[in-house]
């Protein structure tokens, strides 16, 4: 399978095959599903708590006699009918548990992802990605526009200080690089920009 390479004003370059370490045979549909419900989960920082009526604060005095008030019966002002009160079914916050990935399974499951990016045509390869000092978001948007792209994802071989600083304010443009890649953003993006260097990081990381 041929990936063709462009240059930063979108001129097609040439044409390179795609590297057999990133191609799976099929697309593993079962095997990626557990990989992004496994990394989704493993996203979630389970920092959310909520208290139910024990964990209130205050409450533990009667607010009024039980009867002769005309009011209705009330034990505490901790009560989830009350304003501040706990909550009735309540989250309680957990410590959170970890999924595992072995490196098999995400070798492979990235393998299927990659693969259909590239059947589907959604892989663009860069010859080259630059951006001169200081960085300016109108050296990104020309890019985009160049390449006739909107929702993208940037896939960088290691941290790129300028190119993150020109495009944190443009829409819809995602960067990311080869030690923190976000699978569901390859899957839902319309396009994946890769630089040769990217291409071979993930090579030799992907391989058997």
């Amino acid at each position: 399978m041929k990936i063709q390479v462009l240059n930063q004003k979108g001129s097609k370059d040439s044409k390179i095959d795609f590297p057999e370490s990133m191609s799976a045979p099929y697309y593993n549909f079962d095997l990626v599903h557990q990989f992004l419900t496994t990394y989704v989960n493993n996203s979630h920082q389970n920092t959310r708590g909520q208290k139910n009526r024990s964990s209130v604060r205050g409450g533990g005095k009667k607010p009024w006699k039980q009867k002769g008030t005309g009011r209705a019966r009330a034990g505490t002002i901790r009560s989830p009918l009350w304003r501040s009160g706990g909550v009735t079914f309540a989250h309680v916050y957990k410590p959170a548990r970890k999924k595992k990935v072995n490196k098999k399974m995400y070798k492979a499951a990235m393998r299927s992802i990659f693969s259909r990016l590239a059947k589907e045509d959604r892989l663009i390869l860069l010859s080259d990605l630059l951006i001169s000092e200081p960085p300016k978001t109108s050296e990104v948007k020309s890019l985009i526009s160049n390449l006739n792209i909107s929702d993208v994802v940037f896939l960088l071989p290691e941290k790129n200080n300028n190119f993150e600083i020109a495009s944190r304010n443009l829409y819809q443009v995602q960067v990311q690089t080869v030690d923190s890649i976000n699978p569901t953003a390859l899957i839902n993006c319309e396009k994946v920009v890769l630089t040769h260097q990217t291409l071979e990081s993930l090579s030799k990381r992907l391989s058997k």
